[in-house]
């Protein structure tokens, strides 16, 4: 868009945040929108209504992914999307998926406003289960979308009252008739927050991902002996707490092993019956490990697979580890990278490239489409925590990179 100074409404945006903020809402905040409960559909509701507002038009498919369409003059050409994800953590901010859905309907207000038009079709699409927090995995809808996963796995997901997604998208009337994948896309863009702290502390206005980690899921279940806390020697205890902790610990330790460009923690974790005065007979928690480079990736992942069943037969305890999530380690397109870049310093907003530190439904799209990502900063770095903030002024900054990247790539009509 060289020669144009064109920028989106930012109050208008931020409006659309603090509005769709008020369905879900968190106990500290944030909010409380997970995916396919009544929250969602009343989200997706509205979404869908500010959409028709800017004269777009919906398609729904059996995952319940939705895609508003905003006609070019060549209705036969591959649409440029814009994608991210409405559905939030159980304790989750305002912003985290939520920017880059209500940015891509900017998009579309800005454009409507300024009287463009395209060549190309522009879809804005909320894809559905992005969290995974609720229905294991994350970025399920995508993923089968991409081929990554098919229509059975994901309709069969239970979440832990053993409800199934599929039954739960039937239930809040969002399940749509449209097959899954196979849209022509000529690129797609997500526009997300930066769930780090690295931009805020250089000082970065945007980021521009050149790539995303690889990530695996490990789901370990440790099988002990319930028992009474005051009257059970410590010798004759078998412990799935202690084996957990022991667990915890030796991923730190690998992870460490592995710096620069690796990470591991538990973020998961139950232990049974979880009473004040009984020693756990049983603990259930995930191992979350990450990076940038597969061969590191992996390498982590078989020296953990193999120093757990140690910790765990020096404790007398039972051991049983299943990969519940993975994706190999993304990186975007050359080309929508240099459009992101070209963009801010056409718009003169200062940024870096950067790695994404998390998962996106743009890890799976761009198995088979051209994608890239933005990203604005987010206050110390904080995310999937109802204190999650950034500033008008980030949202608005990476809103305008976005619109001006995808009116290059929908190629503006003069």
């Amino acid at each position: 868009m060289e020669g144009y100074n064109i920028r989106i409404d930012g109050a208008r945006l931020w409006d659309s945040l603090m509005e769709m903020a008020k369905i879900g809402p968190g106990v500290a905040g944030g909010n409380n929108r997970q995916t396919l409960t009544d929250a969602d559909a009343e989200g997706r509701r509205l979404f869908k209504s500010w959409c028709e507002d800017a004269g777009m038009t919906m398609s729904v498919d059996r995952m319940g992914n939705m895609f508003m369409r905003h006609e070019g003059t060549e209705a036969d050409a591959d649409p440029v999307y814009i994608g991210s994800h409405l559905d939030t953590q159980p304790t989750g901010g305002k912003y985290d998926g939520v920017l880059g859905v209500l940015s891509g309907l900017e998009v579309i207000r800005a454009i409507r406003d300024m009287g463009l038009k395209t060549r190309r079709p522009i879809v804005v699409t909320n894809w559905t289960n992005e969290e995974g927090t609720r229905f294991a995995p994350a970025m399920l809808a995508s993923g089968v979308y991409a081929g990554v996963h098919d229509e059975d796995f994901a309709n069969t997901r239970e979440d832990a009252d053993g409800q199934k997604f599929g039954d739960e998208l039937d239930r809040i009337g969002w399940r749509g008739e449209e097959p899954v994948g196979g849209r022509p896309m000529h690129a797609m863009f997500e526009y997300h927050i930066e769930q780090g702290p690295i931009l805020e502390a250089e000082g970065k206005q945007i980021g521009v991902v050149t790539h995303g980690q690889g990530l695996w899921w490990l789901q370990v279940t440790l099988t002990g002996k319930d028992a009474h806390t005051g009257s059970t020697p410590m010798n004759m205890r078998v412990n799935a707490g202690l084996g957990m902790a022991r667990i915890i610990e030796m991923v730190h330790r690998v992870a460490m092993d592995h710096q620069p460009d690796a990470v591991g923690a538990i973020g998961q974790a139950n232990v049974y019956p979880n009473s004040r005065n009984v020693i756990p007979g049983k603990a259930v928690f995930t191992i979350d490990i990450r990076s940038p480079q597969l061969e590191k990736l992996n390498a982590m992942r078989a020296e953990i697979e193999a120093q757990a069943p140690q910790i765990a037969a020096e404790l007398g305890l039972g051991i049983e580890t299943e990969p519940v999530g993975h994706f190999d380690p993304v990186t975007f397109d050359e080309g929508l990278v240099n459009m992101v870049r070209g963009a801010a310093e056409h718009l003169g907003y200062s940024h870096m490239n950067i790695v994404s530190g998390a998962g996106h439904d743009a890890c799976w799209i761009n198995r088979v489409a051209p994608t890239v990502m933005i990203m604005c900063p987010c206050v110390d770095g904080l995310s999937h925590n109802e204190a999650e903030e950034i500033s008008p002024e980030w949202a608005s900054a990476g809103a305008d990179v976005l619109l001006h990247a995808v009116l290059e790539a929908a190629e503006v009509v003069r």
